[in-house]
């Protein structure tokens, strides 16, 4: 008998907002917010996506889900965009509402729409590019155990009350030193807002980002990201599907994981990449070390030696007709790789980024003529940008200037 058609558990409205589905979706992690839908262990189902989904709650054969100590292992058997909805973008926030990695040379908001071809996408503000996607749905986690949200609360409100002084060399764009629990933005999913179960558990879910021990998020790439997701706004965000299977490996975390940190749930996520990727045998590799743009020296800082990488990519693509912007969002949604060259060495962090040249409708290498100017179009396209009005300095690349 031909397998059963995946059982649709969370379904979307695209006309509504999140809290406003018949089953109102959440944007934090927190055990006592209730499911909107249940799974068996096995079960293939699928769940529709706007920014967010579930929470879903998988049970074994006997109806338990999953406690602490065991695993959950999740299969992603398929996923695409919703019927209706093929299309997604790729952006950078201004300087005052967070920026991204380079913002210190991009400080205004741009945004790029991307469409879908199948398995391809391409961009009218990015002409000249189109490239297969690596999918992925973004983030995937699971409601952390009480004791392990108390730890991850304590630890980051310890960095942000008794570490004021921490923060990254200067020539990198500053972060909050924690995402610690906030009121704003928050959606508990059924949890009727202002109730007094609302309150408790808004003073301590943690968000989505960033990235924590089990229970809390594996950062998988979205429907198409670039190492490192530079522009922060990055990969190609959309409204999608995926069509799952999950197992409840019972004491798994003592098989085969080991802590790192003083409790048994100190442990991080692992993934098996799938089998569907995009297939290149061309790449354009760009390295970066730890001096920055102004040919200061730092001490194996990858961070910088990343930032070096990136920027000459960026310097190099838009002598092909681009602009830099978009150059900067390309980076953080076509299929390229970051690498970790060196960081043994001293002094200098080695870091890499190679970029698929097939992806382009032109040859980007060196050659002996001059560069191809293009796209080739009368009209010359954009990224979409907002004007920078605010007076925080801004970094130039004296040399790129020449």
């Amino acid at each position: 008998m031909a397998p059963p058609t995946p059982r649709l558990v969370v379904p979307i409205d695209l006309k509504k907002r999140p809290w406003e589905q018949p089953l109102p979706l959440h944007n934090r992690r927190q055990l006592d917010i209730p499911p909107v839908s249940h799974v068996k262990a096995s079960e293939l189902f699928r769940v529709a996506m706007v920014d967010w989904s579930g929470p879903i709650r998988v049970e074994d054969k006997d109806g338990i889900s999953a406690m602490p100590g065991d695993l959950l292992a999740v299969e992603i058997c398929n996923l695409g965009p919703l019927p209706g909805d093929e299309w997604g973008y790729t952006a950078t926030y201004d300087r005052e509402n967070g920026g991204g990695f380079l913002t210190d040379h991009f400080p205004c908001a741009t945004k790029a729409i991307w469409y879908f071809e199948g398995i391809y996408a391409y961009s009218p503000h990015i002409p000249g590019v189109r490239f297969p996607v690596l999918t992925h749905p973004g983030i995937i986690g699971m409601a952390p155990w009480m004791e392990l949200l108390n730890i991850w609360n304590d630890r980051e409100r310890e960095v942000e009350e008794k570490h004021k002084s921490l923060k990254l060399c200067e020539v990198l764009h500053t972060r909050p030193l924690a995402n610690l629990p906030s009121t704003i933005g928050y959606h508990l999913g059924k949890i009727e807002k202002g109730t007094a179960e609302w309150e408790m558990i808004a003073d301590e879910a943690a968000r989505t980002i960033p990235e924590r021990e089990s229970g809390g998020n594996s950062d998988i790439k979205n429907l198409s990201r670039g190492d490192g997701e530079v522009s922060f706004c990055g990969a190609i965000e959309m409204s999608g599907y995926l069509e799952l299977k999950c197992e409840v490996i019972k004491g798994g975390m003592k098989e085969y994981l080991t802590p790192m940190g003083p409790t048994l749930l100190h442990v991080n996520p692992i993934f098996e990449i799938g089998p569907v990727e995009p297939r290149f045998s061309k790449w354009l590799v760009f390295e970066g070390i730890s001096v920055d743009e102004s040919g200061n020296q730092h001490f194996l800082d990858a961070s910088v030696a990343y930032k070096r990488a990136v920027l000459n990519a960026i310097d190099y693509l838009s002598k092909f007709g681009y602009s830099k912007e978009q150059i900067y969002i390309l980076l953080s949604c076509c299929p390229c790789e970051g690498r970790f060259s060196g960081i043994v060495a001293s002094h200098n962090a080695v870091t890499t980024l190679s970029i698929p040249t097939a992806i382009f409708d032109k040859d980007i290498r060196p050659n002996a003529g001059k560069v191809p100017v293009g796209p080739r179009l009368v009209r010359k396209h954009d990224v979409l940008r907002c004007s920078y009005d605010e007076n925080l300095p801004t970094t130039k690349n004296p040399a790129a200037l020449m």
